[in-house]
C-alpha cells in the first residue's frame, strides 16, 4: 500500500507530464472500446431483425436497397409491386409464411408501416397494452414511438409524407392509437404500425373489403401459420393495387438456393436475401470500423511511449532522491516496484477513463442519435480486455525507468 501511494503522489506531482499519458491512454481505450462496442451490438441487432426472414420480394434495383428500406426502415423503396404478383408468389409451395408491407409515410421520424398483425411474428413482439387494428385509421406504436412522444391508447397521431419530413401532414386523417407494443430491441420499436387499407385509402386509393377490417385477431389464428401467407386483407383487394415489399418465410431448406433464382427470373421482382445482404452492409461498416481500430492503437502505442518518457525523465530528475530512499532503507526491488507502478497506474487510469467515455458516448448516440438498440452501459469481456492491454502497455512502458531505478548506485548518485 505505501508503494502505491507514493507512485500516486508521484503521478500528482509530475502532473504535467504524466497528463499526456493519460490523455492519450484514455483516447485510444475510448475509440477502441466503443468501436467494439458499436460492432458487436450492431451486428447483433442486424442479426435480430433478419433472422426469422429468409428473403425479401420488391421491386427490381437494389437488392441492399430493398433489405435497408423492408428490414431495417432507413432508405426510401426501390418501388411498388403488385399486389396480384405477391399474392402469387405467396401462394408458392415452398412459402410457408408471407407478410406484406406498404410504406410512405412517417409521423415525427418514424416509419408508418401499413401490414397485418403477421408482421409480429417475425420479431415476437407483444402488446403492453391495447390491441391489434380492427379498422381503418387505427395504429399500433412502438415502445420507443410511445416512449418519445408520450402517447397513450386513445391518443390521435397525423402521419406525414416522406421518410422524416413533417411539411405534407395528412391532417384531415389521424390515426388513432388503439395498441403499444412491448421493448424488444427490435425495428418494432421505432415503426408505426397500421393495415394497407387506411395507406391506400391516405394516398387517394379506392378500397374494397370493409368487412375483413373488422374481423377478430383470434380468426387469424385459427388457421394457422402455415395457412397465413398473406393477411385476408389482401387476398380479397383489387389487383390493381400496390404494395412496397413482402417478408417471407420458407417451408423448408431447399428453397434457399430456389426460390431467389425463380422470382428473379420469372417475374418482374427481386429476391433479396436478408443474411447476405445484412453481411455485406456490415462488411461496408467494417471498414470505417477497421479504420478507427488502427486509430485506437495508433494512440494506445502513443500512449505507451508518453509514459515511458514521462517516466524516464521522471526517473532522471529523481535519481538523488531515490539514492536517499536507498539509504533510509528501502531495497533495490522497492525501487523497481515503484517505477512499474507509476507507468501501470498512468495506463490504469487513462484505461477506465476512457472506458466512461466510451460508455458515455455510446449512451449519446443512442439517445440522440435514434440507435436505440445501444445498450449503453452493458459491459463484457471488451472492457476486461482493454484495461489487461492498458496493463501490459503500463508494464512495458516502465520497465526500462525501473531497470534503471533499480541499477542506480547509491554512492555515485549521491556525490554528484
Amino acid at each position: 500500500m505505501k508503494i502505491l501511494y507514493v507512485s500516486y503522489r508521484s503521478i500528482v506531482y509530475n502532473c504535467s507530464s504524466s497528463a499526456l499519458g493519460i490523455l492519450l491512454s484514455s483516447l485510444g481505450t475510448a475509440i477502441f472500446c466503443l468501436t467494439l462496442l458499436l460492432s458487436s451490438q450492431l451486428n447483433q441487432h442486424l442479426s435480430l431483425n433478419s433472422r426469422n426472414i429468409d428473403l425479401v420480394v420488391g421491386a427490381k434495383g437494389s437488392p441492399l436497397q430493398l433489405i435497408l428500406n423492408s428490414i431495417y426502415y432507413v432508405d426510401y423503396p426501390t418501388g411498388n409491386i403488385l399486389l396480384q404478383d405477391a399474392q402469387e408468389v405467396a401462394k408458392h409451395p415452398l412459402v410457408k409464411f408471407a407478410v406484406p408491407l406498404l410504406l410512405g409515410d412517417n409521423y415525427q421520424g418514424f416509419r408508418i408501416i401499413g401490414t397485418d398483425s403477421n408482421f409480429l411474428h417475425f420479431y415476437h413482439a407483444s402488446f403492453s397494452s391495447g390491441r391489434w387494428i380492427a379498422r381503418d385509421f387505427e395504429s399500433v406504436v412502438g415502445y420507443q414511438v410511445a416512449r418519445d412522444k408520450h402517447l397513450k391508447l386513445g391518443d390521435k397521431i397525423v402521419g406525414a409524407h416522406g421518410l422524416a419530413s413533417n411539411e405534407d401532414l395528412h391532417a384531415d386523417h389521424p390515426y388513432t392509437v388503439v395498441g403499444i407494443l412491448e421493448k424488444n430491441n427490435s425495428v418494432t420499436d421505432r415503426l408505426v404500425l397500421t393495415n394497407m387499407s387506411s395507406v391506400w385509402h391516405m394516398h387517394g386509393h379506392e378500397h374494397e373489403g370493409k368487412r375483413h377490417h373488422h374481423e377478430s385477431e383470434e380468426e387469424e389464428h385459427e388457421a394457422g401459420e402455415d395457412g397465413h401467407r398473406l393477411h385476408d386483407l389482401l387476398t380479397v383487394a383489387g389487383g390493381g393495387k400496390e404494395i412496397t415489399s413482402m417478408l417471407i418465410r420458407y417451408k423448408n431448406p431447399t428453397a434457399v438456393a430456389m426460390f431467389p433464382r425463380m422470382v428473379n427470373q420469372t417475374t418482374n421482382m427481386q429476391a433479396a436475401s436478408p443474411a447476405i445482404e445484412s453481411a455485406r452492409l456490415f462488411s461496408i461498416m467494417g471498414l470505417g470500423l477497421d479504420a478507427l481500430h488502427i486509430l485506437a492503437v495508433v494512440l494506445m502505442l502513443m500512449a505507451a511511449v508518453s509514459v515511458f518518457l514521462s517516466l524516464f525523465n521522471s526517473f532522471k530528475s529523481r535519481r538523488y532522491e531515490l539514492a536517499i530512499m536507498r539509504t533510509m532503507g528501502a531495497s533495490r526491488r522497492t525501487l523497481f516496484k515503484l517505477m512499474m507502478m507509476e507507468g501501470v497506474l498512468i495506463t490504469i487510469i487513462g484505461s477506465i477513463l476512457g472506458i466512461l467515455i466510451a460508455h458515455t458516448t455510446a449512451l449519446v448516440i443512442s439517445t440522440k442519435g435514434g440507435a436505440a438498440f445501444i445498450e449503453a452501459w452493458h459491459f463484457g469481456l471488451t472492457e476486461v480486455t482493454v484495461v489487461l492491454v492498458g496493463l501490459l502497455l503500463g508494464f512495458t512502458a516502465a520497465l526500462i525507468p525501473a531497470i534503471k531505478a533499480y541499477a542506480t548506485p547509491i554512492s555515485r548518485t549521491l556525490s554528484e
